[in-house]
């Protein structure tokens, strides 16, 4: 099955994706901590089916208590860092405001001049847990989606913890869809980057140094995981702050993020108003 949260003459709702048109369900209006796993099958079809063109597309987990980014988790992108190959996931937050539509533009501070592109798998929390062993790890998954870990890099080489480069407010476009884990193969599913028609990211997911089911166990040592928690996955080389020369996000572009069989987000990139000077 595939959902997303959606807004519709002003109301929003989670819808269930069937062909082009979204088909309204009964109960919480988005996806998230109120929609576990047993949740989410159950909900039923409320109102008649609305052509998917004509709905605003939500971020499809709009207020995630929890979002944790992996870093370093392709060989391909360790290898243009130039880092050692990590022995424990890197790991770093981002927020609920955070997150901005499937759609929606990737806004460029004024205050950064290096934004940067990361095409990520995006594991979505079902079930809540606690320590939970690598074996069962998988149970709690509700589904996958994509997101476009956007990242200012001058912001975060300032020090060398990354939180100040990656987690701005409206900056990463998670989308478009929550797809369950009986639709999708994420065992070696392509993931790209395509840039104004140039392909800048090209990997897949069987090139991922730690699998699903080890960053689930790992974070849940640490925190209990609850339903609409996110895990970005990481991204693999081909990363704009590591090319000779240097790619950057400008005013105009179109960065398209897609997962195989899991979704596909298209943003134009803007860039925001300097700041006045007092």
């Amino acid at each position: 099955m595939r959902y997303v949260t959606f807004e519709h003459d002003a109301r929003r709702r989670i819808g269930r994706v069937e062909d082009d048109v979204v088909q309204p369900l009964a109960g919480p209006a988005e996806l998230g901590r109120d929609t576990p796993v047993d949740v989410l099958a159950a909900l039923a079809a409320d109102g008649a089916p609305v052509p998917r063109e004509a709905v605003r597309l939500l971020p499809v987990v709009p207020d995630p208590s929890k979002v944790f980014c992996v870093g370093l988790n392709y060989h391909s992108h360790i290898g243009e860092t130039g880092r050692e190959l990590p022995t424990y996931p890197v790991l770093f937050p981002k927020y609920a405001s955070s997150l901005v539509g499937p759609a929606d533009e990737i806004v460029l501070p004024p205050e950064s001049h290096q934004v940067d592109y990361e095409a990520e798998l995006v594991v979505v929390v079902g079930r809540a847990g606690r320590r939970i062993p690598y074996a069962t790890a998988l149970d709690h998954v509700l589904g996958y989606t994509v997101a476009n870990d956007v990242t200012m890099r001058d912001y975060q080489y300032k020090t060398h913890q990354w939180m100040q480069g990656k987690a701005w407010d409206h900056s990463t476009p998670l989308g478009p869809e929550l797809v369950t884990p009986d639709e999708a193969d994420v065992s070696a599913a392509p993931v790209r980057t395509v840039l104004n028609g140039r392909t800048l990211q090209d990997s897949d997911t069987s090139k991922l140094i730690f699998d699903i089911a080890t960053l689930v166990a790992t974070v849940s040592e640490f925190t209990e995981l609850l339903p609409g928690d996110l895990i970005l996955t990481g991204t693999p080389g081909g990363v704009g702050y590591r090319r000779d020369p240097q790619v950057f996000l400008q005013d105009g572009d179109e960065v398209v993020v897609e997962v195989g069989g899991v979704g596909r987000l298209v943003n134009r990139v803007r860039a925001e108003a300097p700041v006045p000077v007092a």
